[in-house]
């Protein structure tokens, strides 16, 4: 079914925002708020696990629970065809925390944390050096509003 596409309803829809909210609500919870069974909460998430729609549960850190970690998003430009290799190199990057394709001046945005700007330092030098990227433009993350 992974290959299947799954066709997603309103049900669906509240059930992952809800997840989004708080990936560690019961079913039970989870049944309440969207006003149907338990039964059929345990059915869906199967349904959207094994269909790839649900890829996983994590925690989501404040940033000020890391009040002093830096962050910042680069911005990356590709040469010509690079990019899956370029790709592939920053999901090897440890200090990546999330990396996004784009369009228009920027081929991948990374968003990047390091404990120390001397540590951020390395992290820039190593992106930088990854063969096929041409160009990077990196700004910093000083206030946070919602996450």
């Amino acid at each position: 079914m992974a290959d299947e596409t799954i066709h997603l309803d309103d049900t669906d829809r509240q059930l992952i925002a809800l997840l989004r909210d708080d990936a560690r609500m019961s079913l039970s919870a989870l049944a309440e708020r969207l006003k149907v069974s338990r039964g059929t909460v345990q059915n869906r998430l199967a349904r959207l696990e094994k269909g790839g729609i649900v890829t996983g549960y994590t925690v989501r850190l404040k940033p000020a629970a890391q009040p002093h970690r830096i962050r910042a998003w680069t911005t990356i430009a590709v040469e010509g065809t690079s990019a899956p290799s370029v790709i592939q190199a920053l999901r090897g990057e440890p200090a990546v925390d999330s990396l996004h394709s784009t369009n228009g001046r920027w081929d991948v945005v990374a968003e990047i944390s390091a404990d120390s700007l001397e540590a951020f330092d390395r992290v820039l030098t190593r992106i930088r050096q990854i063969k096929g990227i041409v160009n990077t433009e990196t700004n910093l993350l000083l206030s946070t509003y919602k996450v």
